[in-house]
């Protein structure tokens, strides 16, 4: 029987992706965001969330989309990866959805022009509608994790 997974979605370029709901601690409205000095470009920087400093990164950047300006909609979601949190700036966050896990495919090599390695899976949803989840592990890799500890510090 298929199991349900229950994602976060969000848009980057018009295009949907999620994030499994257990890997978000929470989706904050922007606020300053402190740059930090020799970082990769897609790291904006850090912001002070209730006491805890968090690094923030542009998941435009991250993927080698164009980026925008920042508008109402736009969110950091926070997530936590290897007990480390980060914030991902996003073009909105939408909804808490259910996917049914064979709903679920391998990724395709390269989608939208970001690469397999940062992609779980593609769910179907309905007759037309993609989501593309996101695999935390490969967007924090370990040597950027390594990285943003250093900040934390």
């Amino acid at each position: 029987m298929a199991e349900e997974l229950k994602v976060i979605v969000f848009t980057l370029a018009q295009e949907e992706y999620g994030i499994e709901v257990d890997k978000v601690r929470t989706i904050e409205r922007l606020v300053p965001i402190t740059r930090v000095p020799k970082t990769p470009e897609f790291v904006k920087g850090v912001i002070n969330l209730r006491g805890i400093v968090i690094p923030v990164i542009d998941l435009r950047g991250r993927f080698g989309l164009a980026e925008t300006e920042l508008t109402d909609n736009s969110r950091i979601i926070i997530v936590a990866a290897n007990e480390l949190e980060v914030g991902f700036i996003v073009d909105s966050a939408n909804d808490v959805m259910d996917v049914m896990s064979d709903a679920i495919e391998n990724p395709p090599e390269v989608l939208g022009g970001i690469k397999a390695k940062y992609i779980s899976g593609v769910a179907k949803i309905g007759e037309n509608r993609l989501l593309i989840l996101l695999n935390l592990i490969e967007v924090l890799n370990r040597n950027e994790i390594i990285q943003l500890e250093q900040f934390g510090e």
